[in-house]
């Protein structure tokens, strides 16, 4: 039986930033190179049809990275994020019932960001904002970012950090490029990013701040144990926090299911950090829609977790009105 569902990791372009887009396709077989830009420039009938092929409502869309944030020009990139914004604004207006939309924001302008967000959230009716990795090598933990985690908490807005290449090539990647991109090393960018969060103390000084992970949460509800563990004897050079960092994991972040396709993940996303902090999504177009589809409906859960999963939990943090 197909159940109703809400994405929210599922991916557009638009015309003018395919150059940015472009510089991850070291990542991945040369073969491969650009042949999704056709499904993710669609808005009609291809996207539709594969959502509802597999049950999926409802879609919130977030541009495929980096985007504006790998731009070295400060002011054109906050010029272009509210460009590519207002782009997105104009396709959902022509399904309003099936498209919500995740703000691209230009971080290396925190304020023009947090500015940028309240704008999406309150007047064109986004749900929060996709931000790719680091900015030029800055992560969300920089003091300067305060203002920025001050209004996303003040919004309600869900941040969803998607994977990015860092900003340098680490040694243990050295001769194998297989490991660089979605194999392994944006997982571990992504929840590195996740944790230096944690440990700066950014959900203790902002409680009501929501990170979103996808990947089933990049592997860290599989650690929670040891990351409680270790901190207590880790250098941590006067770094303090009121609870174990699993608590602030536990409460400020959620996890989709997209691009993880396994029970076991799933059953540990879900034991790690409960059924109303685990997600679904596709990972449209970059993943197989009726994989993920397939893979949800037969999972072995209750239905009610299922229910939460597939919609309830979505339609909670992102504040739809669907």
């Amino acid at each position: 039986m197909t159940v109703k569902k809400i994405a929210l990791e599922e991916h557009f372009m638009a015309p003018d930033f395919v150059d940015y887009w472009s510089s991850t396709f070291v990542n991945i077989s040369p073969d491969l190179s650009g042949k999704a830009l056709g499904a993710l420039s669609d808005f009609g009938a291809r996207r539709l049809d594969d959502m509802d092929a597999n049950g999926i409502e409802f879609a919130v869309l977030g541009l495929a990275g980096p985007g504006v944030q790998i731009e070295r020009d400060t002011a054109l990139a906050v010029k272009r994020a509210r460009q590519v914004n207002d782009f997105l604004v104009e396709k959902i207006a022509l399904q309003p019932k099936r498209y919500g939309g995740l703000a691209h924001l230009a971080m290396q302008d925190p304020e023009a960001a947090a500015s940028e967000l309240e704008r999406c959230v309150r007047q064109l009716g986004f749900s929060g904002a996709m931000i790719n990795g680091a900015t030029n090598g800055v992560y969300l933990d920089d003091p300067r970012y305060e203002i920025f985690w001050e209004r996303a908490a003040a919004l309600d807005a869900p941040v969803y950090i998607h994977p990015n290449n860092p900003a340098d090539h680490p040694a243990m990647f050295e001769g194998h490029s297989e490991l660089w991109g979605p194999v392994w090393s944006w997982g571990v960018e992504t929840a590195t990013h996740a944790l230096r969060l944690v440990f700066a103390g950014v959900f203790e000084r902002h409680p009501n701040a929501t990170l979103v992970l996808g990947h089933m949460g990049e592997a860290i509800p599989f650690q929670l144990w040891r990351l409680d563990s270790r901190w207590e004897i880790a250098n941590r050079k006067g770094r303090t926090l009121a609870k174990p960092p699993s608590a602030y994991i536990r409460g400020n972040i959620m996890v989709t299911t997209s691009g993880v396709c396994s029970d076991e993940p799933l059953q540990c996303a879900i034991s790690a950090l409960g059924a109303d902090r685990v997600m679904f999504s596709a990972d449209y177009p970059f993943e197989r829609t009726v994989e993920a589809s397939h893979f949800i409906e037969a999972a072995a859960i209750s239905d009610d977790v299922r229910q939460q999963i597939c919609w309830d939990n979505a339609k909670r943090v992102l504040n739809l009105k669907i």
